[in-house]
């Protein structure tokens, strides 16, 4: 019998790979075999945008490696997507979804992809997302890029796949590769692994270096891993978080920061844990299936010995408003990139790519660029707008200091409990990290999750509580992939 790829879980490839029934270079055919035959055939969900043409050498190389020496870790021989806007010093491109990138290669690895390789994972290739993480124009639907075109949810091609990390959270729903990473700005793992039913963990701004990633707020964006399991989730924050000399967030998690966060895998982590319902907003735009899923959730989690405090409204719900914080960040973080990018770079700032976009509007602008073109005309890049220097303050305060840390002290709570992403808007404004998890589906078939969210480098705590609920919970099913066409 045959190594079972279809839901292979980290130390599952480990162990086949130690007791010689399975290597590196035949994982990376496997995952070839079952791109081939449902990312652009079948039912087309179009989730991977480009291979590395030196994959199965990594692999064969790291195959070599392990019969010499053994294997570095946990991620050895591990093939890898990477959402589209993170750099490689390799034979791939780098576009964030981006005609006008296309032909765009990275100087050198992002800060997390040299942490991967030397964690002996296998870049395997890039994902394809929401062109400018979906920061292009209003309207366009999330998982379209002019390079890449339209990824589709595979559980139901009629529901958005979320973005704009779509393509990193399909490809591991459909077990295109044993993880990917995604990045977020303000839901964008969160939201696509909610509608692929994985794992999605946003890590607190400064766990990951965001060095070599295509911006788009320099205060919000982060990167975080999209798995199938919490263990996998766990095992690829343990490469991806480290501190960085060229990202001043970083450094913020000085003393904060852990080596091993698989020693806060605990199955009882629910019990005795207070977790917070934030009812009043965020439940507002649930159907009646929805909701009765995450009720149902309620009642397991305290059966297992939480305490649930339903409600624990966060007050300045309701207040927190349009804030112009990142449009007027994506000038400059942008420019800041486009500027290491090298001396053969065709595309040097914003202005080029909307020039480029302009000059082939047939192939690049479906939905138009109306977010590049305010971006471009009403922000200076120079961060000094009072209404940007106010919203940015505002934010703060009613995301932070009176919104989920005023809850969470009032309520004496570990953390607090979403439905799906909808806590995204605010947990991202405050940099502070989340965790989702699937919880059930709908009668189309849909996944619905929970989300945990805490604050600032509490992940030891999420990953107690989202391991307890999954390991009790175990309703992840992979998509069937058959067109019905």
């Amino acid at each position: 019998m045959g190594f079972e790829l279809v839901e292979a879980t980290i130390p599952q490839i480990q162990a086949a790979m130690e007791s010689g029934e399975l290597t590196a270079k035949q994982l990376v055919l496997e995952y070839y075999e079952r791109i081939a035959d449902h990312d652009k055939n079948g039912l087309t969900v179009n989730s991977v945008l480009e291979l590395n043409p030196d994959a199965l050498f990594i692999a064969e190389a790291l195959d070599v490696e392990r019969a010499a020496w053994g294997p570095r870790g946990p991620l050895h021989g591990i093939p890898v997507l990477l959402k589209d806007n993170i750099n490689t010093g390799d034979k791939m491109h780098t576009s964030a979804g981006s005609l006008a990138l296309a032909d765009s290669y990275a100087v050198e690895d992002a800060f997390l992809v040299a942490r991967l390789r030397e964690a002996g994972a296998i870049i395997m290739g890039k994902a394809n997302m929401t062109e400018f993480a979906n920061f292009m124009t209003t309207g366009m639907p999330s998982g379209y890029s002019s390079r890449g075109g339209q990824v589709l949810n595979p559980y139901n091609i009629s529901t958005p796949t979320g973005g704009s990390s779509a393509g990193s959270a399909v490809a591991v729903a459909c077990n295109f590769c044993t993880v990917s990473v995604g990045t977020e700005t303000s839901g964008s793992i969160l939201n696509p692994a909610n509608l692929g039913g994985i794992v999605g963990f946003k890590p607190t701004v400064g766990l990951i270096s965001r060095s070599g990633i295509l911006p788009l707020s320099n205060t919000q964006d982060t990167a975080g891993p999209m798995a199938r399991t919490v263990r996998d989730a766990v095992l690829l924050l343990n490469a991806l978080a480290g501190e960085d000399g060229e990202d001043a967030a970083t450094r913020t998690a000085a003393g904060k920061r852990h080596t091993d966060y698989t020693v806060f895998l605990n199955a009882d982590g629910l019990q005795g844990a207070r977790i917070g319902i934030p009812r009043d907003y965020y439940f507002e735009e649930l159907t009646d299936e929805q909701l009765a899923i995450f009720n149902s959730t309620l009642d397991m989690m305290r059966g297992l010995g939480a305490t649930i405090i339903d409600p624990a409204d966060i007050r300045t719900a309701r207040a927190i408003k349009y804030s112009s914080v990142v449009l007027n960040e994506f000038k400059a973080s942008l420019g800041a990139y486009l500027a290491k990018l090298g001396p053969g770079a065709k595309i040097r700032s914003l202005k080029d790519i909307i020039d480029f976009n302009h000059a082939y509007p047939v192939q690049t602008l479906r939905y138009g660029q109306t977010t590049l073109i305010d971006a471009e005309y009403t922000t200076s890049g120079t961060f000094t707008e009072p209404q940007y220097l106010r919203d940015r303050l505002t934010d703060l305060r009613l995301c932070k200091e009176q919104g989920i840390d005023a809850t969470m002290r009032e309520h004496g709570l570990d953390a607090l409990l979403f439905p799906a992403d909808f806590g995204a808007r605010i947990t991202s404004r405050a940099g502070y990290p989340s965790i989702v998890v699937p919880a059930g589906y709908t009668s189309a078939g849909v996944p619905f999750g929970v989300a945990f969210a805490a604050r600032a480098y509490e992940e030891p705590v999420l990953i107690s509580l989202a391991y307890a609920f999954e390991q009790h919970h175990k309703v992840r099913r992979p998509p069937s992939l058959r067109s019905f066409i």
